[in-house]
């Protein structure tokens, strides 16, 4: 017998109508504008693999070379931008096969002079902060994913009412290979960022978040990287 997805979730309703605030105080919601080129565009490519401990050693020494301008500066700003022009100022790595239409939000790290330029809303930030927010991020596309595999491809492949009671796998496996290596290309990212907050002894934020995840999840009937 076939699993059925699962009526959404208190939380998952809470998430879908506001998802909360970042560091910023940037109201994050998951609308047609998230989709940006498309999801499906946003889908395709390699695995995030990203030395955490390196990059932080890169934006936080004595002097860095801001991603932007090249010039040195001694501090960086990190804010948020959907502007598919900034993307190689993000330490996360969105890769999209329409990289010059995709407007999926990402974290920037520059200096303050290339921020203003960008008209970038952004602060300084310790590496304890900007890791928590390069966390949030990645939960925050965790959630998504979760969302989306729920019932929100029902909306983005346009299915009929004889469609409603399958599951994606069910309706478009390639398209579901490609949502589901997508999460799992972020859970990997969760675990290494979750290791580095372990390594330096610093408190995870929201340390409640992964036990839920996981939870709804497995309910949906997915394996997931993040415990069982």
């Amino acid at each position: 017998m076939s699993l059925q997805p699962l009526k959404p979730s208190a939380r998952q309703n809470r998430s879908r109508a506001e998802r909360g605030e970042d560091h910023l105080g940037a109201r994050s919601r998951y609308t047609e504008s998230d989709k940006g080129c498309g999801r499906r565009g946003r889908l395709a490519g390699g695995q995030m693999r990203i030395d955490w401990d390196k990059t932080i050693n890169d934006i936080f020494s004595d002097k860095i070379a801001c991603l932007r301008c090249g010039k040195l500066a001694p501090d960086i700003v990190v804010g948020f931008s959907r502007s598919p022009g900034v993307a190689a100022f993000s330490p996360r790595r969105h890769e999209c096969s329409h990289k010059d239409e995709c407007d999926a939000r990402r974290l920037v790290v520059v200096c303050e002079a290339c921020a203003r330029e960008l008209r970038l809303r952004a602060r300084k930030v310790d590496e304890e902060t900007m890791m928590g927010m390069v966390l949030n991020e990645c939960r925050r596309e965790l959630d998504e994913c979760l969302d989306y595999l729920a019932d929100y491809w029902q909306e983005d492949l346009d299915i009929g009412p004889e469609e409603m009671e399958k599951r994606l796998e069910e309706v478009d496996p390639e398209v579901f290979e490609e949502e589901n290596g997508r999460r799992l290309n972020l859970e990997e990212e969760y675990l290494t960022l979750h290791r580095w907050f372990r390594d330096h002894h610093t408190p995870l934020p929201d340390p409640g978040w992964r036990s839920e995840y996981v939870e709804e999840i497995i309910a949906l009937g997915y394996s997931t990287r993040l415990g069982d």
